[in-house]
């Protein structure tokens, strides 16, 4: 590990898990699961607390459903034990995009490469 990438996961908290949150998850966590995109799942022994240790950039809207009921306690059953029903017209789940290069764009909109061109459009210019 650089330097660079220790004084991150001392300063902070975007990227990944601190080195308080680490030593943490060492000393009094037990590993519940993962999910698809890599984020762990953590409990200590009485259960008292929860916690994920992200893959990547910390962005609460990367949790799936499942995981977000165990975490804030919905259910007490890890999607581990007993995963949801899915239903056949369920889409996978996907993070929230806003704000990121990959946020949906409506056609005109300025963040397209090619804006459409609005030729039935006059802007208005006081007389």
């Amino acid at each position: 590990m650089s330097l660079g990438d220790f004084l991150k996961r001392i300063f902070t908290w975007w990227n990944g898990q601190t080195v308080a949150t680490q030593f943490f998850t060492w000393r009094f966590g037990q590993k519940v699961g993962e999910d698809a995109q890599g984020n762990i799942f953590y409990r200590n022994a009485d259960d008292s607390r929860r916690w994920v240790v992200y893959n990547g950039e910390a962005e609460a809207s990367r949790i799936e459903p499942d995981w977000h009921g165990w975490l804030h306690r919905i259910w007490d059953t890890p999607p581990t034990e007993r995963p949801l029903p899915r239903q056949s017209w369920e889409q996978p789940h996907q993070a929230n995009l806003t704000g990121t290069m990959m946020a949906y764009a409506p056609s005109g909109s300025i963040r397209r490469s090619a804006p459409a061109d609005h030729k039935d459009y006059e802007a208005w210019s006081p007389e």
